[in-house]
């Protein structure tokens, strides 16, 4: 056999990304995490220092960053981390429900509904493992990765790409805002029934346990 000749297998060629798509991907990241909060002004020249890289592919990512939303140019000032206005926080809301119904609906469509199952209620255990902390940074993470395994189900590389920044722009909102998370059981509870109506194909009680999970996150959000 020569070297041409390897059977086939599962390794797939890597996809190399660009220096201001990893400074996004970390900006993004920071962001999430609360490392700029809300009305954070960010730096071209100190962020390109602090990351080791040059202004351009700075500017680059502050741009991508910009046109989703999560930075803000205010004029002869900069670019800035935006606030969480109600409406903005509203207007959040509906888009994430729209997209993760879209998910839902995609996922049963597709016969893939034990297979998402699996992998959210291992989200839910970790959920509950921290029932005693619900509002810790873990807890948040993990309520995250929860909607993020339920998107990534639906095999749609755009209903993911827009999920991400709103998920980003979630964690924003739930970092800012710890203490009006609900009690850990509760949530616990929500995430599960959801996981639970995935598992049975049920599109019209997991559409509505979506529903009425992002309508009590946002009524705790104002």
């Amino acid at each position: 056999m020569t070297e041409t000749d390897h059977p086939a297998s599962s390794l797939e060629p890597l996809v190399q990304e660009s220096t201001p798509a990893l400074v996004a991907r970390s900006l993004r990241r920071a962001i999430s995490e609360g490392d700029f909060p809300p009305g954070s002004q960010l730096g071209e020249a100190a962020l390109a220092k602090q990351l080791g890289v040059s202004r351009g592919p700075v500017r680059e990512a502050m741009q991508r960053l910009t046109q989703e939303g999560l930075l803000v140019s205010h004029r002869n000032r900069g670019l800035f981390v935006p606030d969480l206005t109600a409406d903005a926080v509203s207007d959040m809301y509906l888009l994430r429900n729209t997209i993760e119904r879209a998910a839902v609906e995609r996922i049963l469509e597709s016969k893939a509904g034990r297979v998402c199952a699996d992998r959210l209620d291992a989200v839910v255990d970790r959920m509950s493992a921290l029932g005693d902390r619900p509002e810790s940074a873990e807890m948040i993470d993990a309520d995250l990765d929860f909607h993020r395994e339920l998107v990534e189900a639906a095999c749609s590389e755009r209903l993911s790409r827009v999920h991400e920044t709103v998920i980003v722009e979630t964690s924003m909102c739930l970092r800012a805002m710890q203490s009006t998370y609900a009690p850990g059981e509760d949530r616990v509870s929500e995430h599960r029934e959801l996981a639970d109506a995935i598992r049975a194909g049920d599109t019209a009680r997991a559409t509505a346990s979506l529903t009425e999970h992002m309508r009590d996150g946002l009524a705790r959000l104002q």
